[in-house]
Formats: C-alpha cells, structure tokens, sequence
C-alpha cells in the first residue's frame, strides 16, 4: 500500500484493525482461564506472529521488508508493545470484557493529548472538552469504588499500564510509520515477545494442551491482521484521528462477552458507554471535518 490513502480508508482500516484486536483480546481471555502464565501466553502469541510473517515473507518472496531500517528504534516500540501485552493478559483475567475496553478508553484521549505535546497535532477547545467528557465516561461506567463495581484493582491497574504504554506506542508508532513497513513494525513486536516468553519459560513453563496451542495461534494471526491494518491506518491519517475509533470496541467486544460469558452491561456501564462513545465520534468528526492532513515528521526532531 504505497499509494495514498483517503481519510475514509484509513479510518476504515482503523476499525478493521481494532476488531481482529478484540477478537485476540477474546481467544486470550479464554487462555486466561487456564494456569499458562503470562509470559508463556504472549511468548506462543509472538511465536505465531513471527511464523505467520515470516511465511507470508516467504511466500512473497519478500522476507526483507520483515527488517528494520532502525533497529535501535524499533526496539524502544517493542519495548512499550510488550509491556502493554503482558497487562492485557493480566487485566482480561481480572476484569470483564466491556470493563476492559471501558478502561482502555482513556488511551485516546492520552493519545490525542500526546499528539498535541510532542507531533504537533492540533488540540482545539472543542476536542479538549470531548477528552474531560470521556474521561467523565469512563468515571461513570466503572464505578471503581461503588458496591457494584465489576473486577478487582489488579485488573484495574493492569488496564492503566495499558493505557500509557499503548498510548505512547501510538504516537512512537506514528512516527515510526513513515519510514517503517507495517510488517516490520509487527514483525519486530513478536519477536521481542517470543524472546522474552520463552527466555521466562526456561525457567518455569506449563503444558499447553492442544486446544489451547490452537487458540493461541488464532490469537497471533488475529494480531497479525489487527497490526498491520493498524499501522497502515496511522500511516495515512493522524494518531489521534485513529485513535478515536478505538470506542468500537466497545460494541464489538460487548457483543462477544454476552455471547459467550453472558457478560451485560449495567445502566452505569451504558450511560458511561454513551458520554465515551459521543465524545468520541465528535471528536473524530472535527478531525475529519477539518480535513486535516497527514503531518511530515521528521525522525531526527525532538518530537521523537
């Protein structure tokens, strides 16, 4: 995808991106109903990753774009992505599914504020309010210190980890995008994880029955869709333009809770939902509105 992509297309690709994320947040919370820890789950998931790249490179006849053109770079990335992994598998064992995205739904608006303090981005009054209206949101869905609250605070502080490490791997990745192919960027991030899961299952290592072996590979080819889809999307619009769009996971992954665990929404968890989401969409709209352009970033500024 060389070519430039529209703001519609890009967006579309954002949410495509986000929804095979839900889908591997999915495969593994049903992992986390075993005793595999969590280095030993993203050291599977990052193996699956790198095999299915690597035979997708292959199969191509392309194995190069799989390189960094930094690898100094890339590592920093990896480094955020693999932190922000290991808490998904932390909080998706303590947490629900809707109080899990409900919670990561403060990563847009750290996103957009970082775009602002360190890309450039612009950050107008009317964004700022839809930002404190979400953040509103979340206060109210989750409810962290109310009798019905949902979940634990090992869960909860899992999810905050989440929220900073995904939010600065967002902005690192805009950048990063302009230079970097979106197979490296996820190639480099599976690696890393496998490097660390598998150096930690030296150690202590469980069995993975073959049910589970298979999930997890579903869980890797779900991230592998889900990244590339990603990266492509902030390639071509802005960090805090895709990062709006992370509010669709709320549907989708709320439909799948009440599919499979029967997991519904309280009226709290709705009325929070609905300030997350409007403030979300009206600030996606003023950026699509505006017809803001793909910013030119320049790797060897400050900005990085």
């Amino acid at each position: 995808m060389n070519s430039p992509l529209s703001q519609f297309e890009a967006v579309g690709l954002a949410l495509a991106g986000y929804t095979c994320w839900v889908f591997a947040d999915t495969s593994i919370k049903i992992v986390g109903a075993s005793n595999l820890p969590a280095y030993e789950v993203i050291g599977f998931v990052g193996l699956s990753v790198v095999t299915l790249l690597v035979v997708q490179g292959v199969w191509r006849r392309n194995l190069r774009t799989l390189w960094p053109k930094d690898s100094r770079r890339q590592l920093l990335r990896s480094c955020l992505d693999l932190a922000n992994n290991l808490c998904v598998v932390i909080a998706l064992r303590h947490l629900p599914l809707p109080v899990f995205y409900i919670l990561i739904f403060l990563a847009p608006s750290v996103t957009t504020l970082l775009a602002a303090l360190f890309l450039d981005e612009p950050l107008e009054w009317k964004k700022a309010l839809a930002i404190l209206t979400g953040l509103a949101g979340v206060g109210i869905a989750v409810d962290p210190f109310g009798s019905s609250r949902a979940g634990d605070w090992t869960g909860y502080l899992a999810c905050m980890v989440c929220v900073v490490c995904f939010s600065a791997n967002m902005v690192w990745s805009r950048v990063m995008t302009q230079t970097e192919a979106p197979e490296s960027l996820t190639f480099f991030s599976g690696l890393m994880m496998a490097v660390v899961g598998f150096g930690a299952m030296a150690r202590n290592a469980e069995p993975v029955p073959a049910k589970l072996a298979v999930v997890l590979a579903a869980t890797g080819l779900f991230c592998v869709l889900g990244s590339i889809c990603f990266f492509v999307a902030l390639k071509h619009t802005s960090s805090a333009n895709v990062a709006q769009y992370h509010y669709s996971q709320l549907v989708t992954g709320s439909l799948i809770a009440y599919l499979v665990w029967d997991e519904r929404l309280t009226s709290a968890m709705l009325l929070g939902a609905a300030l997350i989401i409007g403030a979300g969409c009206y600030t996606a709209a003023i950026s699509y509105g505006a017809g803001q352009k793909t910013p030119s970033y320049d790797l060897a500024s400050p900005a990085e």
